[in-house]
C-alpha cells in the first residue's frame, strides 16, 4: 500500500474525525476547569483533582449508537472497560462507577446491564449508583468513574519530551469481535488474574517513573491515539511501519485504525534509556 493512502485512510478514519468537536466544546468549557483543587482536566483520560498526598481521578465514557444497535451486550461490557482503562492509563487505581442508562427497549436494556455486569465481576470495580431515563425515544449507556493515584505517580498525556521513544503496549493475543470487525476483543480471552496484571501496569510504570507521558489506546486506533498524545504534548513523532507486530489476519491499514475497546492497549512515551 503506498504511504499516501495509508495516510488518507488515516485522517478519513471516523473514528478520529469525530474527535474533532471536542475543540469546540472544551472553548465553551475549558475556563470553567480554573479551580485550585485541579491540576489537569481537558486532554487528559480522567481529570485530576489535588487531595493531599494523592489525587483524585474522574472521568466518563458514552458507547457510540451504532455499537448498542448492533451488540448491546458488549456495549455494556464496553462501558465498564474503557472507563477502567481511563484510569488505569493515569497511574491510577479505580474504585467505583455511576451509570446512565437511557431505554428504549426493554431486551436492549436487559442485554446492556448484561454485559455491564460480567465486565464488573471480571474487572471487579462496582456500579454503585446512577440514573434511569425508562421512557426515551433511543437506547444508550453512559458510565463515570471514580479513581486514585500517588500525586507523585500520576501519568498525564500532555507531559511527552523531545526525544522520547514512543511504545504501543497492546494485548496481540485475542481476536475480531464478532459483532464489531474493528474492535480488538482480549479481554474475555483472559483470566481474571492476568487481565488484573495488565490492568495494573500503568500504575507500576507511574510509582517507577519509567514513563513520561501515557494515554490509553481508544477509539482513533494506534495512529489516531499517538496523535492525540502528541498533540497536548505540542510535539511530533516519527512512526517507523516495520516496527509495528500485527496480528493475523489483519492489513496494516486495518490495524492502524483498530479501537482495542475490548483490550488492555496503552501508547507511552519514555526517556530511551528506559525503552527496554
Amino acid at each position: 500500500m503506498r504511504l499516501d493512502d495509508l495516510i488518507k485512510g488515516i485522517k478519513d478514519f471516523r473514528g478520529i474525525k469525530r474527535k474533532k468537536e471536542i475543540g469546540f466544546i472544551t472553548s465553551y468549557l475549558n475556563d470553567l476547569s480554573n479551580y485550585p483543587l485541579i491540576m489537569a482536566s481537558f486532554g487528559e483520560d480522567a481529570a485530576v483533582l489535588d487531595h493531599g498526598n494523592e489525587v483524585i481521578l474522574i472521568s466518563a465514557d458514552g458507547i457510540m449508537e451504532d455499537l448498542i444497535k448492533k451488540d448491546p451486550y458488549w456495549s455494556g461490557y464496553c462501558a465498564i472497560l474503557v472507563n477502567i482503562h481511563d484510569i488505569c492509563a493515569m497511574g491510577g487505581t479505580p474504585l467505583a462507577m455511576v451509570d446512565i442508562l437511557s431505554m428504549r427497549l426493554e431486551n436492549t436494556c436487559l442485554e446492556i446491564l448484561r454485559g455491564m455486569r460480567d465486565a464488573v465481576s471480571k474487572l471487579k470495580v462496582p456500579v454503585v449508583g446512577g440514573h434511569t431515563h425508562p421512557d426515551t425515544s433511543y437506547d444508550s449507556i453512559v458510565v463515570a468513574i471514580v479513581g486514585i493515584a500517588d500525586k507523585d505517580s500520576v501519568i498525564y498525556s500532555h507531559t511527552a519530551n523531545p526525544d522520547d521513544d514512543i511504545i504501543v503496549a497492546i494485548d496481540l493475543n485475542g481476536r475480531r469481535y464478532p459483532n464489531c470487525p474493528l474492535c480488538w476483543d482480549t479481554v474475555t480471552q483472559r483470566d481474571d488474574e492476568t487481565l488484573r496484571k495488565q490492568i495494573d501496569v500503568m500504575r507500576l510504570l507511574g510509582k517507577r517513573k519509567l514513563v513520561t507521558a501515557g494515554k490509553d489506546l481508544s477509539n482513533p486506533g494506534i495512529v489516531g491515539t499517538t496523535g492525540m498524545l502528541l498533540e497536548v504534548s505540542g510535539m511530533g513523532a516519527i512512526i517507523d511501519l516495520e516496527e509495528i507486530p500485527i496480528p493475523k489476519g489483519f492489513k496494516l491499514e486495518e490495524w492502524f485504525n483498530i479501537y482495542p475497546v475490548g483490550c488492555i492497549g496503552f501508547v507511552v512515551t519514555c526517556n530511551k534509556q528506559n525503552t527496554d
